[in-house]
């Protein structure tokens, strides 16, 4: 017998550390992105609920990046992540982002070689910008293999309250997996740098890549925040709290 905790009680103990964060985060005007990449299926939207699920609503954002709208398209393409990165005091998280340039744009030809050569560049330059203002960047690559994947497919499939999840487009990235692993490795090699660097996460098993990713979270959030910090009173409350 061991003491060690179990997955979901680690997880746990990991989602109170992180609302600590979240409070010092709004308390001290400090802000965070957290991006969310991988294999279809691989479980963003389980580990968004879980991190979700216990944080204050009103400084936390999610956004579901999909394929540019028709005025996205006449922008500049990284001028949509830009508005959306999060004010002093706020936690955004990217379910897939900015990395679509050299992920899918890229695989489905809709960008030149040339352009998504430069896309990396531009990418690093980004980041490293939200780094240098002082935003916390969290970059999780959730990695599963292709026969966990069709189970999770077939699952999803069999069951009628989640079938809806499973798109034509999940079978056809499906389809040019191997594709999609050398732009992977590609992505990794271009743009896990010492400021922003890539963690990858084993994702086959859903609970402990949950608690994998949620400690890597709670490790690049929480670095050199003091969790004890509490917020001031209002002189005017603490003058009428201590009148009556």
């Amino acid at each position: 017998m061991t003491d060690e905790p179990s997955p979901a009680d680690e997880l746990k103990a990991l989602q109170a550390q992180l609302v600590s964060i979240q409070r010092v985060f709004a308390l001290e005007g400090l802000s965070a992105v957290i991006v969310l990449q991988g294999w279809d299926a691989a479980g963003k939207g389980g580990l968004i609920r879980r991190i979700a699920w216990v944080l204050d609503p009103r400084h936390l954002t999610v956004w579901p990046i999909k394929a540019p709208n028709a005025l996205e398209q006449e922008e500049l393409w990284l001028q949509r992540f830009w508005r959306r990165v999060p004010s002093a005091g706020e936690i955004a998280i990217f379910d897939r982002s900015w990395y679509g340039r050299v992920l899918v744009e890229s695989v489905e030809g809709l960008i030149s070689a040339e352009t998504c050569e430069r896309a990396y560049d531009e990418i690093n330059a980004f980041e490293q910008t939200l780094v240098d203002n002082g935003v916390r960047l969290v970059k999780l690559f959730l990695d599963i293999n292709a026969d966990t994947q069709l189970a999770r497919f077939r699952a999803r499939y069999e069951n009628p309250a989640k079938r809806w999840k499973l798109t034509a487009d999940d079978i056809r990235n499906r389809a040019r997996w191997q594709d999609y692993e050398q732009a992977y490795a590609r992505m990794f090699e271009r743009c896990s740098t010492s400021a922003a660097p890539w963690t990858r996460i084993d994702a086959n098993h859903k609970k402990k890549a949950r608690v994998a990713a949620m400690r890597r979270i709670v490790e690049v959030l929480g670095e050199g925040v003091d969790l004890s910090a509490e917020p001031g009173v209002d002189p005017v409350v603490d003058r009428f709290m201590t009148a009556s």
